[in-house]
């Protein structure tokens, strides 16, 4: 089976080919990074027009390059939400249209899902149950991951979300958009010990999460310095230090329940390697293993909506919308 691919939630245009006998035959990705960055964040209307304008060009290229034609496609799967309304929108449209021209069946792809199943096209080893620990901009949560389609959230965040920290920071700071990976390389200069942030709602006895609290503390404490570079290192890498200790504690707690014996951490801020050693540690010490997407696919990307609707339809699990996107789609909550 032949699945197309289209992610358009938020600044990211993907489309892939997913083969289910050959795997990943080919993706391409636009970011929109540079539209945004004036902003210091997303703006939604550019970020639908911008769609718009990408998915024909790149869905033209992505053909070209497997050397396919739209009649080679089997299966066409899009990211129905959560995401931005008028970005949704654009993605469902646009596949809905070339299902109705090609006479193929669609799939309506919950991107949180799609998120938590990119690892299997890279770890064939790795099987249900596991914990899903996703960290990204939007979303900070730990999931019983049971099976295809079934999951329960076990904790979330209560405001902001981890990419959400980073990047607020990094701008009050004075840094560019997105923050995190400007982050990750300040901190890697900082000196440990330089501050002590708070590790909030850690030791309460839930696996959910909290950052408007630490983001508060940085503020204030970057309002108080001398606002040198030396001290966006050393607060850069107390904020890494911060997160990743509210992270592994949070997973702590949700092993000690539940006990599965594998991890699966994607979203963007899985990309951040001081992340990923923390909790690879965290993980062989629980005799666990950590499992990430390659770098490129821990942001939203085409390859692993593809996937997750290959799976999905192979699992008898064919959902299909009539067009309606949802800006909101609780991962607990697919069909």
């Amino acid at each position: 089976m032949l699945v197309l691919g289209i992610e358009t939630s938020c600044d990211e245009t993907g489309l892939a080919l997913y083969d289910s006998e050959k795997g990943l035959l080919a993706d391409e990705l636009f970011s929109q990074i540079e539209i945004h960055q004036d902003y210091g964040g997303v703006v939604p209307e550019l970020a639908s027009r911008d769609h718009a304008d990408r998915v024909l060009p790149l869905l033209k290229n992505l053909l070209k390059s497997a050397d396919k034609t739209l009649d080679d496609i089997d299966l066409v799967a899009y990211t129905a939400g959560p995401g931005l309304k008028g970005c949704l929108l654009v993605g469902s449209t646009f596949a809905r249209t070339l299902a109705y021209i090609s006479d193929k069946p669609i799939m309506s792809v919950n991107h949180v899902e799609a998120h938590l199943l990119a690892p299997f096209m890279e770890y064939p080893e790795l099987s249900f149950p596991f914990f899903g620990l996703l960290i990204s901009g939007g979303h900070t949560m730990i999931v019983d991951a049971k099976s295809i389609g079934e999951y329960e959230i076990m904790g979330e965040t209560l405001d902001d979300a981890v990419g959400e920290a980073f990047d607020k920071t990094a701008k009050l700071m004075g840094l560019d958009y997105p923050g995190g990976p400007l982050i990750e390389k300040l901190a890697k200069e900082g000196i440990q010990g330089s501050y002590k942030f708070p590790r909030p709602i850690l030791h309460k006895p839930n696996c959910d999460f909290s950052f408007s609290g630490l983001k508060t503390h940085i503020m204030l404490t970057w309002k108080a310095s001398e606002k040198t570079k030396e001290v966006q290192k050393n607060i850069s890498l107390e904020l890494q230090n911060s997160v990743t200790d509210c992270l592994v504690g949070k997973l702590k707690r949700a092993h000690n329940e539940r006990g599965h014996s594998s991890i699966v951490i994607s979203g963007g801020v899985s990309a951040n390697q001081f992340i990923r050693e923390r909790i690879t540690s965290f993980a062989h010490s629980i005799n666990a293993e950590a499992y990430y997407p390659t770098k490129k696919f821990c942001t939203d990307n085409g390859a692993m909506i593809a996937y997750a609707g290959f799976k999905k339809y192979e699992a008898g699990q064919l959902y299909d919308l009539k067009g309606e996107v949802k800006p909101r789609w609780p991962l607990d909550r697919l069909a």
